[in-house]
């Protein structure tokens, strides 16, 4: 039904950038909130940043004045520009719709490396 794929990770050094991507399917995209989670190993999978349709955003406090997250309705697509990374910022990270303040569909993943 819903389809997601991430894409845009790899390694960088702190204080590098990257910009993540996440394709959505499906007709709608545009009338629901979506979320950028993460997962590190051993730790839980947390909410990064998310938006609602009407573009509210909201950050976790880690990533807060590095990270941008924004979409683009008429592609079905949502970005993560995240900058001035940091090793903490190490994890698989994921895009999700998110139904009743629950993340409903998720896409395979893509991994970030902070690392010197």
């Amino acid at each position: 039904q819903v389809q997601l794929v991430e894409s845009g990770g790899g390694l960088v050094q702190p204080g590098g950038s990257l910009r993540l991507s996440c394709a959505a399917s499906g007709s709608i995209f545009r009338l629901n909130t979506m979320g950028w989670y993460r997962q590190a190993p051993g730790k839980q999978r947390e909410l990064v940043a998310d938006i609602t349709s009407g573009g509210s955003t909201s950050y976790v406090d880690s990533v807060k004045g590095r990270f941008t997250i924004s979409r683009d309705n008429a592609k079905n697509t949502l970005y993560l520009e995240m900058n001035n990374l940091k090793p903490e910022d190490t994890a698989i990270y994921y895009c999700s719709m998110i139904l009743f303040k629950l993340p409903r569909y998720w896409g395979q993943g893509t991994q970030v490396t902070v690392s010197s």
